[in-house]
């Protein structure tokens, strides 16, 4: 693979747009796929993190089986649009309007999505705000916030740390930040480093102002109140798996556990040999969840099996089919 000119990797199967939101900003996005659902692809949260550098390996085959697959870069990320008055000011806030208007803009009523890290937080926050837009969603290593107690959580290394002040603009510090969330070091490569590398550089002061929203969202219990995620997110009635990797050293697979036990209604999986960016380290066995679930809502027994279906309690027969 190599950098296009727009400094995006070219792969084939999946084309780069844009297009202009209501307000005004112009978001960048990649795509794959001309008829069929709509998938939209939420990516992660560490810096040059981008619809490219999370779903390259999900874009194509998604598109291949019948959907319209879309990964947009969100404000602070990718290519979105860094003007100030188009910063993610409003942190989560922010990722969710923008959501909102690039599905009104590409005329998307609704659609099957995924989200990775801090886009799994994207897709819950995005159904509990607009619940009629999301037909289901899997989530991939995303805590919900408010259901496992804070002092429980179990932390590696430092999250603050790691997205804000390992990278220093040189593609030697973009490795060292992506060592601890990818599995198969492989798949780390120069064009994805450079690719990465440059997005963080472009998006360094959008990506404060976000960082700085989230920090005031933390301190203000009125904001919090926004997005809380006990007593609605299971209340849906929107279908919705979990998967998270068993090696993950950013997010501890302990976590999982405890989050497990406290969300009886979502089906939780554990794939081997994957780290926080398990559509990266597995990509053949997340694409047949994916492909299964945005069909059926249900996950078949070998894709479950291949996935680690938990076996921590009774499976969901609703989620995932029998012996």
């Amino acid at each position: 693979m190599a950098l296009t000119d727009d400094g995006i990797i070219a792969a084939p199967g999946i084309m780069s747009r844009w297009v202009r939101l209501a307000s005004g900003a112009k978001a960048h996005y990649v795509t794959s796929g001309d008829t069929g659902p709509a998938v939209i692809l939420c990516h992660g949260g560490l810096p040059g993190s981008s619809g490219m550098a999370g779903w390259r390996f999900q874009l194509p085959f998604l598109g291949a089986h019948g959907f319209r697959v879309y990964a947009p870069d969100f404000p602070g990320y990718g290519h979105a649009d860094t003007d100030p008055e188009h910063r993610p000011v409003q942190g989560h806030h922010s990722h969710v309007e923008f959501l909102r208007m690039f599905m009104d803009a590409l005329c998307i009523e609704d659609a099957h999505f995924s989200g990775n890290s801090m886009g799994s937080s994207i897709c819950w926050r995005f159904a509990i705000s607009h619940p009629e837009r999301v037909k289901n969603f899997v989530l991939i290593a995303g805590n919900i916030p408010g259901i496992v107690p804070p002092e429980q959580v179990v932390r590696t290394m430092s999250l603050r740390g790691l997205n804000r002040e390992t990278f220093d603009g040189t593609p030697a510090s973009m490795r060292k930040m992506m060592d601890p969330i990818i599995e198969d070091k492989s798949v780390i490569t120069d064009d994805l480093l450079e690719m990465r590398t440059q997005a963080a550089i472009r998006q360094r002061e959008s990506l404060a102002a976000y960082h700085a929203a989230s920090d005031r969202s933390e301190e203000d219990p009125a904001l919090q109140q926004r997005y809380v995620a006990q007593g609605r997110l299971d209340q849906l009635g929107i279908p919705h798996i979990l998967l998270w990797g068993a090696d993950d050293v950013l997010n501890p697979v302990s976590n999982a556990y405890l989050q497990e036990d406290l969300t009886p209604w979502i089906q939780y999986f554990y794939p081997e040999k994957c780290g926080h960016q398990g559509q990266t380290d597995q990509p053949d066995v997340f694409n047949q969840v994916f492909l299964d679930f945005f069909r059926t809502n249900r996950v078949s027994r070998a894709a479950a099996d291949a996935a680690g279906v938990s076996k921590r309690r009774p499976e969901l027969a609703h989620y995932v089919e029998g012996e």
